[in-house]
């Protein structure tokens, strides 16, 4: 896939990162109530409150997608603006727990959050989408290196616009830091910006009826249930229904359960557990969920820069529903 360049804050910020890792690591890097993760390393600036008008800044032009590391413990429920995304991918994390990356092309929300820190495996991931914009809250200190290097846009708070990041009132940190994706991307690139090799139309033949399908990580569990009045799988996260600040119940159109590799990376947290590595180039097999019916697919992507075909057995190509997507990665 041909790359264009575009000019890129993150040298400034890698180096602030840097510094900021070691104090960073005694705040609040844990997540409350569950397991400990890595944030604490790459913890970002502490704001009480939303920034003021003399803060904010015009929006820029639009460009690629927009992708936001989306906190998902119970502390951090409900999660902002994701209705709007395009697609959400679900990924395992410290202690089996779970973590989401919300993709923005087509429609941008008001706000995104709470936003939380990236992993190695978003680079694999990211690379599909030419110069993606990626929001995070920080990295472990030595992936900080890795994320500056690649073919994307990083933005956390000391690397954005002013005013683009800022902390919300009623939560306490790290669960409260939100993006307003305007004031970072300007508005949202379009349909075409999505490059990931999903194809949308008509449901393949067969399936087989389902109500409701659970997908179980070590520490988390995801399950959709399918509604016909919504014409969509409705999602809920460690048995609680999905529902964002607006009060809106997530339903998405189509659920994709991916059957990959998770192995241990380079990385560990604060507490010294493994950061697992998603792999998402390779081949395997799949779910596809749409219009109430399962229908069993294998998924092949060949290379980091390509997107992800899934097809049935004999090789034709697996249409998804219209509308946002989940992805889930489970464990092969």
């Amino acid at each position: 896939m041909a790359r264009t360049t575009r000019t890129r804050r993150r040298g400034t910020a890698t180096a602030v990162l840097l510094a900021a890792a070691v104090t960073a690591s005694l705040m609040a890097g844990c997540t409350t109530g569950d397991r400990p993760s890595d944030d604490g390393r790459g913890q970002t600036r502490s704001r009480s409150q939303e920034p003021g008008p003399s803060e904010r800044q015009a929006p820029t032009s639009a460009g690629p997608v927009l992708a936001v590391k989306i906190d998902n413990v119970r502390a951090a429920r409900p999660q902002t603006g994701l209705e709007a995304a395009d697609i959400v991918y679900a990924e395992q994390v410290e202690g089996g727990l779970s973590r989401l990356m919300a993709v923005y092309a087509t429609r941008l929300p008001e706000a995104v959050g709470p936003v939380r820190s990236a992993r190695e495996s978003d680079l694999e991931l990211l690379r599909q989408f030419d110069e993606p914009t990626l929001a995070f809250s920080g990295a472990q200190g030595r992936l900080l290196p890795l994320i500056d290097r690649a073919p994307l846009n990083a933005e956390s708070p000391e690397s954005a616009a002013s005013g683009a990041y800022y902390r919300g009132a009623g939560r306490a940190a790290p669960h409260n830091l939100y993006l307003r994706p305007e004031r970072l991307i300007g508005a949202a690139p379009g349909a075409d910006a999505l490059t990931t090799g999903f194809r949308y139309g008509a449901a393949p033949e067969g399936g087989t009826p389902a109500k409701s399908r659970t997908v179980r990580f070590p520490a988390a569990r995801f399950t959709f249930t399918w509604s016909a009045d919504r014409h969509g799988w409705l999602v809920s996260m460690d048995g609680t229904p999905t529902i964002t600040t607006d009060g809106e119940r997530i339903a998405a159109p189509t659920v994709v359960v991916q059957y990959v590799k998770v192995r241990e990376s380079r990385f560990h947290d604060v507490l010294g557990n493994n950061s697992p590595y998603t792999q998402t180039v390779g081949s395997g097999r799949a779910q596809v969920l749409r219009d109430g019916r399962v229908f069993e697919v294998e998924w092949q992507r060949g290379s980091a820069t390509d997107g992800t075909d899934f097809t049935t057995a004999d090789g034709t190509p697996v249409n998804l529903a219209k509308g946002q997507v989940w992805v889930v990665y489970a464990t092969a």
